[in-house]
């Protein structure tokens, strides 16, 4: 299995720059610090969103490949996919040819998402000897940002007051804090194990 990839880039950001201001204690009308809030709304989003995220899911539905060198009946994909776009194969002449969707479903257990294909599915033998397979998928609680469970939105929106009220490390005693209080508490529930 290698590193997945990013097909498709969310469409918005799952906290607004309204919310993000308000959380800030800022006036709305006042923009001269709109970018840098932005920008800690994006930077706050990419600590927790993808495969490098701290959730190790994705937030805003998004679309990724997961390609692989070879079939097995069942393909473990990574951020809890919420539905197949397509599965593709690879020949060594680099011919590419689409597997049928009645060929396979896409479950879920325990340890996150599958594709799963039929026992009657006979697999292609010509492959390429590298990436041959890839899996486009969507990842996501949804397209809109009210999707997301509003604890996550929150975290959010606590990073980004948290780093405009303080601009460098917090030291608070011998005690050094990169988050605020109850940004770790809120996300754990949403946190998916690594495959």
């Amino acid at each position: 299995m290698h590193k997945p990839v990013q097909v498709t880039a969310p469409a918005n950001m799952p906290v607004s720059l309204p919310e993000a201001k308000k959380q800030c204690r800022l006036d709305d009308d006042v923009d001269d610090e709109d970018d840098l809030i932005e920008m800690y709304i994006a930077a706050a989003t990419g600590l927790l969103d993808g495969y490098n995220g701290i959730l190790g899911r994705c937030l805003i539905e998004q679309e990724w490949r997961q390609d692989f060198d070879r079939f097995c009946r069942t393909m473990r994909l990574p951020l809890l996919p919420s539905g197949i776009v397509s599965i593709t194969w690879r020949d060594r002449a680099g011919q590419i040819s689409t597997i049928g969707s009645a060929n396979y479903r896409l479950l879920t257990d325990a340890l996150g998402g599958y594709v799963q294909f039929r026992n009657d599915y006979a697999f292609p033998t010509d492959l390429n000897p590298h990436a041959a397979i890839s899996i486009t998928f969507k990842a996501g609680y949804g397209p809109d940002p009210t999707d997301i469970p509003g604890p996550i939105r929150q975290a959010i929106r606590m990073t980004v007051a948290h780093w405009n009220a303080n601009r460098e490390g917090v030291n608070v005693g011998n005690i050094t804090t990169e988050l605020p209080l109850g940004v770790e508490f809120s996300l754990s529930p949403y946190k998916t194990a690594r495959i």
